[in-house]
């Protein structure tokens, strides 16, 4: 009985990651590492063993540092100003509040504002806007794929 209770909180933890990647109020890469190291520590690591677990760790990582390089790359690429990456962030923290279209706009709203507070040239905070927004979709698409490559590590290891 008590296995079945942290096989299902293991699983409710990397499907709760999973979401949590494309919902910045959860950190989803975590999740989905914490419920992976669960799953093999209730299995005392023989199915999926140290080296997997190392693998997804590696992976998390990974994912971790793109979330925030991913956006920042876009703002500088165009040159964006200070306040459009503080723009960005601040629009990234409302768009939770604001479902998931939120999510996705509210960080080229928040860049596109901060660059005209910056620079006053409504041409130049659209294009900081759109290359921070593209930063962070690649950012976040990058994140789901390795995040999905953790959970088929952690798969093929328990299931083979």
């Amino acid at each position: 009985m008590a296995d079945t209770l942290w096989w299902t909180l293991s699983t409710a933890l990397i499907v709760v990651g999973l979401a949590g990647i494309v919902l910045p109020a959860l950190p989803g890469t975590l999740f989905v590492l914490a419920g992976i190291v669960l799953g093999a520590w209730i299995d005392g690591f023989v199915r999926v063993g140290w080296f997997a677990v190392a693998a997804v760790t590696v992976l998390a990582v990974i994912a971790w540092l793109m979330d925030y390089a991913a956006a920042l790359l876009g703002a500088k690429r165009v040159g964006a100003s200070r306040q459009a990456v503080i723009g960005a962030a601040l629009g990234t923290v409302a768009g939770i509040f604001m479902g998931l279209v939120g999510v996705f706009f509210m960080p080229l709203v928040g860049a596109a504002i901060g660059e005209y507070i910056a620079r006053k040239d409504h041409l130049r905070a659209a294009k900081v806007g759109v290359a921070t927004w593209l930063g962070l979709m690649a950012g976040m698409l990058a994140k789901v794929v390795l995040a999905f490559t953790m959970v088929g590590i952690y798969l093929v290891a328990l299931l083979f």
